[in-house]
């Protein structure tokens, strides 16, 4: 199975981009959402073609990965030159928001006004930079022999799996910045991570998988303790999931603050189901 440093830092930024595209195209998380996210997959992408060059990877998945950094600043870029529009569903909940206070206490306080005549940002921008990067990842997936759909689904799946559940972290977080924001966006992010975790697993248990780990087969160098340790934290990983789910059905707006600490906690247990498992059946 392909694993290598740049190789992860590419499959990474890939599903993080994707799925920050599930996001941006609801219309209701600011700007400097996006902004930040799209900085932060870029100086992956980057690193991936840095680390990728140093080490002699794959020519495609270097050449995706430069790509890949190009075009997230590319639509970081469109999106600060078309701030001024803002993002309309934003917009129409602080307005519609301002009204229910005015009818309630007479205080009129107007949300900050948009250039209604200005062009939005189109989310679909986003979309350019993953395209770019699975064409890498595809690529290495080929050129690694052996099953090559094995290969695929592997990476495919992995690139959005680690994505997702950064970003569901990440989001979180956004909002002690924007604490109107609707928990749907988060929602969504924990229910696709939920359901990649089950194509992650499976896909690792098929031959040769992790069950040749279990065997014996293939000797993980501990007497068999990676083995557990991979069980454990897909385990976890999926009770991190439920515990996250099941808060953000509560009303006060700590939930949010509580689900993001799950989240947190389930980045770690996630990336070892794919990390510790790429490392024991390269």
């Amino acid at each position: 199975m392909p694993f290598s440093f740049s190789l992860v830092m590419l499959q990474w930024s890939v599903g993080g981009l994707f799925f920050l595209w599930v996001t941006t195209r609801l219309r209701v998380v600011g700007l400097g959402y996006g902004q930040m996210m799209r900085i932060t997959y870029a100086l992956m992408a980057a690193a991936a073609f840095s680390i990728g060059l140093a080490w002699n990877a794959s020519p495609l998945q270097n050449a995706a990965a430069c790509v890949t950094a190009i075009a997230s600043v590319g639509a970081l870029t469109q999106s600060v030159r078309y701030r001024s529009a803002g993002v309309s569903g934003q917009t129409a909940i602080a307005t519609q928001r301002s009204e229910r206070v005015a009818a309630m206490t007479g205080i009129d306080r107007a949300p900050q006004q948009k250039d209604a005549t200005a062009t939005e940002f189109d989310p679909n921008y986003d979309l350019i930079a993953p395209a770019a990067g699975l064409l890498g990842v595809v690529a290495v997936g080929v050129e690694a022999g052996g099953p090559v759909w094995l290969h695929l689904a592997r990476l495919i799946v992995g690139a959005l799996f680690l994505g997702v559940v950064s970003d569901a972290m990440l989001l979180g977080h956004w909002y002690l910045v924007q604490p109107g924001l609707g928990r749907k966006p988060l929602r969504d992010l924990v229910l696709w991570s939920s359901v990649l975790l089950l194509p992650e697993v499976a896909l690792l248990l098929i031959p040769t998988g992790m069950f040749s780990v279990f065997s014996g087969a293939i000797n993980d160098g501990y007497g068999g303790i990676l083995g557990w340790f991979w069980i454990a934290s897909a385990l976890t990983t999926a009770g991190l999931f439920f515990m996250s789910w099941v808060a953000l059905k509560e009303k006060q707006y700590s939930a949010v603050m509580a689900a993001t600490g799950l989240l947190y906690l389930a980045i770690l247990t996630a990336f070892s189901i794919d990390l510790v498992a790429r490392a024991l059946l390269r």
